[in-house]
């Protein structure tokens, strides 16, 4: 359905997700967190994921063949932020993954290799520049994250970030831009897209959701539509959701949008209305 993406009403949900519905056994339901589950704050630090959605999320586990939160944040973390044990978490864009049951979360061995390598990129940084302009630094091992969201002057810390990127890749390392954050990455493929090829490839399912709402989805969203045109899965389901600050490319790559955690909350209800 790319091109032809529309929004979709809380009437107009159980016939969209219709494929996941008729055998929720064999479907995945895989959510984004910040901006999906929980609203975008100004502290990365201080965004919480509401109880009733949490509930929500703990009945969707209890019906669906697998249920993951996909997220930039460390897995460790998202797992104590949505705070369900019963699902897995695929953190830092697909670099680790924490299955229940399990203590630690496992590290793609290429991304580990670049872990003390990224530490000394943060420590080499002027971070006096940074407190005056109101960045902020969040250390997700194998990933730096910089954030500008509520700078009083935003042109100004944009600035600083800007040139945070431009040293980045002088040191051989990947910036990525998201929504007044960028993310310092090493030099290694891995992204929510292939994460969630993997999660699906090792599942038994059949059709697939996923629901995110920044420039980093898009990978996601890219992977289903590729999963679902190779024959691994038969039906998958885009899910955009729409805000001030989202990407346009959103449009162009989810089969239909619907309007923040809100629209979300909506959307687990239907789930679970089996």
């Amino acid at each position: 359905m790319r091109g032809h993406t529309r929004w979709v009403s809380a009437a107009l949900l159980p016939d969209a997700l219709a494929p996941l519905r008729d055998d929720p056994a064999r479907a995945a339901v895989l959510l984004d967190i910040d901006g999906t589950l929980a609203p975008i704050v100004d502290r990365a630090a201080d965004a919480h994921v509401s109880e009733p959605t949490r509930q929500l999320v703990i009945d969707v586990a209890k019906k669906y063949g697998l249920v993951a939160c996909v997220t930039g944040r460390r897995a460790s973390e998202a797992r104590a932020m949505v705070s369900v044990g019963t699902v897995t978490y695929l953190g830092s864009h697909g670099a680790e993954v924490l299955r229940p049951g399990w203590l630690e979360p496992a590290l793609d061995p290429e991304v580990k290799a670049w872990v003390d390598r990224m530490a000394a990129f943060g420590r080499d940084l002027d971070l006096a520049e940074m407190r005056r302009r109101r960045v902020r630094i969040e250390d997700k091992g194998p990933i730096l994250a910089f954030h500008w969201r509520g700078a009083p002057d935003q042109g100004a810390a944009r600035a600083t970030v800007q040139a945070i990127a431009t040293e980045a890749e002088k040191a051989g390392l990947r910036p990525h831009w998201g929504r007044k954050v960028l993310e310092v990455r090493p030099p290694v493929s891995f992204d929510k897209g292939s994460g969630v090829a993997t999660l699906i490839r090792d599942a038994d399912v059949d059709a697939a959701l996923y629901v995110g709402d920044d420039r980093t989805d898009i990978d996601a969203f890219r992977a289903l539509a590729e999963l679902a045109e190779s024959g691994t899965i038969s039906r998958a389901v885009r899910v955009g959701v729409r805000s001030n600050e989202g990407p346009t490319e959103l449009a162009q790559e989810t089969d239909f949008l619907i309007d923040g955690t809100d629209g979300v909350k909506r959307l687990l209800e239907t789930l679970v209305a089996v």
